[in-house]
């Protein structure tokens, strides 16, 4: 745990107590605030309560004696319309904030200067945070992953000049945390998401740039319109920035990615530093980006070229995200579930040249339009969930069926790819949809693919 001590003795109100929310109430009350929480939930109320956290419905609180209201990511901000927890802190002009403010705070208190990596974007910041937190650990670095990703900030150990924090962020916690300044700051990508909760694509993509604005070193892919635009400004700016791009780095300097490979010019002179083809953790070029930028990460804080590049070669991959669960004969079965989106499930598409594609759920703004260049890869589709109408017509002539659930559509989709002649191919639980229709989150939904896969007979694992 980081105890918060930077509010001891001061009043502040919580809202939102599931699993980052009760970290930061536990956290704030082993630094010494005065702390009282409150949730929609009474099942969150009783097991805050449990741990020794004071609940109290805000409606009634003294608004007036409040340092701060510490609200969890989740929360409305500003779209669709404020949470009534953020109306009432503006009205009595309390700061709003959350748990990696929190953290900002102790870390300028206690070790300014500590090595903090932040990584965002709209896809590929899992995969990333996870490649970064493996290669430093291979270097011998003390780690503490956390953030948008497995464990909540808080709960991590403290910072020190000799731990590195590698955190991911999503754009509700940068839009939380105004003194933002990491050692490396990272930006993926930008692609339309979250707009229900940030109104227009200029406000998400504004957020997202004040998480490279103040980093001491800013890694950037720069192969969308908005992420270029910011990488300009920070380059006219004198800023320390790296673009990675699928094209000639800008000005002869920067990571350049291909499917399978990571090439680095510096002085306008290119060179192969990552030969990725036989990694398949890192398969696709989307892959290939995630490691460019990992290897930019590990430049930044003093890993060798060398160390870095071989740390790849034993990256388990990321559960969930192109994650190879198992091979039966000339089939691979993937677990995608993370691809909560077309863009994302874009980068799947792309890694197979014969796909037998499990897709569907609780569809997002545009659905699967953007991916009918790569409908030729697709053998079948099968298709679940809420989205499964609108996709069979986007669809069209590719073959598909309405599989309607998970367990339908693998059991579908395996004894297809058993008749198939053709070499090697993929069964692809790759959605483009939340899960909320069917599975609470991403995760049970890959969970469960991962066992209906392991549960055929003649499976392989460990592909």
């Amino acid at each position: 745990m980081t105890p918060v001590t930077s509010f001891a003795g001061r009043r502040v109100a919580l809202f939102g107590l599931g699993g980052s929310g009760l970290a930061t109430a536990l956290a704030l009350k082993a630094g010494g605030a005065d702390i009282v929480a409150f949730d929609d939930s009474e099942a969150s109320r009783e097991k805050a309560r449990a741990q020794g956290i004071a609940i109290a419905d805000l409606r009634g609180e003294d608004w007036s004696r409040l340092a701060s209201l510490v609200l969890a990511p989740g929360v409305p901000l500003t779209h669709p319309v404020p949470h009534w927890t953020v109306e009432l802190a503006r009205a009595a002009n309390v700061e709003i904030i959350g748990d990696i403010e929190l953290f900002c705070r102790e870390r300028a208190a206690v070790a300014p200067g500590s090595p903090f990596v932040a990584i965002t974007g709209t896809n590929g910041k899992s995969t990333t945070t996870a490649l970064v937190a493996h290669i430093l650990r291979e270097a011998g670095r003390d780690v503490q992953m956390g953030g948008n990703i497995g464990t909540a900030i808080l709960s991590l150990e403290p910072p020190s000049p000799e731990r590195v924090h590698v955190v991911e962020m999503s754009s509700f916690q940068i839009d939380l945390t105004p003194s933002l300044a990491p050692t490396v700051g990272v930006l993926m990508n930008i692609s339309p998401d979250h707009l229900d909760r940030h109104g227009t694509m200029e406000n998400y993509a504004a957020i997202k740039e004040r998480l490279v604005a103040r980093s001491d070193t800013a890694v950037i892919g720069i192969d969308d319109a908005p992420s270029r635009a910011i990488f300009d400004r920070l380059l006219a700016a004198g800023r320390k920035v790296w673009p990675v791009t699928e094209a000639e780095a800008p000005s002869g300097h920067g990571y350049r990615v291909a499917s399978g490979s990571v090439e680095l010019a510096e002085n306008g002179q290119a060179r192969l530093i990552a030969d990725l083809s036989s990694i398949g953790s890192l398969r696709g070029a989307h892959n290939a980006q995630n490691a460019a930028v990992a290897l930019a990460v590990a430049a930044a804080l003093g890993i060798g070229e060398a160390a870095a590049v071989a740390a790849l070669r034993t990256f388990p991959g990321l559960a969930h995200r192109m994650e190879q669960v198992g091979r039966r004969g000339a089939t691979l079965f993937v677990n995608d579930s993370k691809a909560t989106n077309a863009d994302s499930t874009e980068k799947a598409l792309t890694s197979f040249a014969r796909i037998y594609w499990i897709l569907g759920g609780k569809p997002k703004e545009g659905g699967i339009t953007t991916l009918r260049p790569y409908f030729p890869r697709v053998a079948k589709a099968y298709l679940i969930g809420e989205a499964a109408r609108d996709f069979a017509a986007t669809l069209g002539e590719v073959p598909h069926v309405m599989s309607g659930t998970l367990d339908k559509a693998v059991a579908e989709a395996a004894a297809d790819a058993a008749k198939d002649g053709g070499g090697e191919h993929a069964v692809l639980l790759s959605p483009a949809c939340a899960s909320y229709d069917q599975y609470r989150n991403f995760e049970i939904r890959g969970d469960h693919f991962r066992d209906l896969v392991r549960a055929l007979p003649g499976i392989e694992t460990g592909a």
